[in-house]
């Protein structure tokens, strides 16, 4: 069920969205503003995936009470004006609607929002499991499974993998860390981060990572 508010100076615009809306299955219209500041102030507390929105009220304009907002639901402009139509869809609007419209068109356009939100609902990212790690003039695929720990050395970060092999890019810690999944990447010192999951014992200030000892700086003892 998407959750939606319709904001509109014109209380008989209102009463012509929440008609229409009664009439859609998968839509609840939980409120309706003729004050667009108090919608803001609703939507700051009550989130909500939809907006039926006018373009030209009084005090702000629906693409500026758009742009206004840090968190942005899908938006179905609703306004007697075509003039600002390619605005509306530089902001990413499901539609934009022409007063008076029918219900016809009215569910239509709703029609879209559900199919984005849908969309929305069923995403599920895919897992990365592997990261192109620049060497000199080369792109070399690295597995994340076959990848140790990390050591800075000089302007260089050491990639150490389980084979043995050691790859150098010219990466500073901060690049090597905002490369990594955080979830399986862990910095330990200074100079090191491990992948937590090839650490076979922990000691106060040692990892024994495969047959290498990774040591752990007082610092980073708490991350580990």
């Amino acid at each position: 069920m998407i959750k939606a508010i319709a904001i509109d100076d014109e209380p008989l615009a209102l009463n012509v969205i929440r008609s229409h809306a009664d009439k859609v299955p998968f839509l609840e219209l939980t409120a309706c503003f003729t004050d667009a500041f108090k919608a803001i102030e609703h939507l700051a507390k009550e989130p909500v995936s939809l907006l039926f929105l006018d373009i030209k009220m009084p005090d702000i304009t629906g693409l500026e009470l758009m742009e206004s907002l840090q968190q942005k639901p899908m938006v179905i402009f609703t306004t007697a004006y075509a003039e600002h139509a390619v605005q509306s869809y530089e902001l990413n609007a499901v539609d934009y609607l022409l007063k008076p419209f029918p219900f016809t068109r009215f569910l239509k356009a709703c029609h879209k929002a559900n199919d984005q939100w849908q969309a929305k609902q069923n995403y599920q990212p895919v897992a990365v499991e592997s990261i192109f790690i620049k060497s000199g003039y080369e792109q070399i695929k690295v597995y994340y499974t076959d990848l140790l720990y990390l050591e800075s050395v000089g302007n260089y970060m050491s990639f150490v993998l389980a084979d043995g092999r050691k790859i150098l890019s010219r990466l500073t810690m901060n690049d090597a860390i905002a490369l990594l999944p955080e979830t399986q990447f862990t910095r330990v010192h200074r100079s090191y981060i491990v992948n937590r999951s090839k650490v076979d014992r922990t000691e106060r200030h040692q990892l024994h990572v495969g047959s290498c000892k990774v040591p752990v700086g007082n610092a980073f003892i708490s991350n580990w």
